[in-house]
C-alpha cells in the first residue's frame, strides 16, 4: 500500500504530494512536478522504526 508524503519543487517551490511504498526501506526516483513539469530527483528512506524521510533535488544539480 501506498504512502502519501509531501515534497517542495525544486524549481518552482511547489509542495506537491507524492506516493511512496513503504515495503522498499530506500528508494530514489524521479518525478515531474505536477505544476512546472521538470524532473525531481526523490530520495526516499524509511528508518527501522517506519520513519519516513524524504528528499527531492532537481534532476539536473
Amino acid at each position: 500500500m501506498l504512502e502519501p508524503a509531501h515534497i517542495q519543487c525544486p524549481y518552482c517551490w511547489e509542495t506537491l504530494e507524492v506516493s511512496v511504498d513503504p515495503s522498499v526501506p530506500e528508494q530514489d526516483y524521479v518525478e515531474d512536478c505536477q505544476v512546472c513539469c521538470q524532473p525531481i530527483l526523490i530520495h526516499v528512506r524509511f528508518g527501522e522504526d517506519g520513519e519516513l524521510s524524504i528528499d527531492a533535488e532537481a534532476e539536473n544539480d
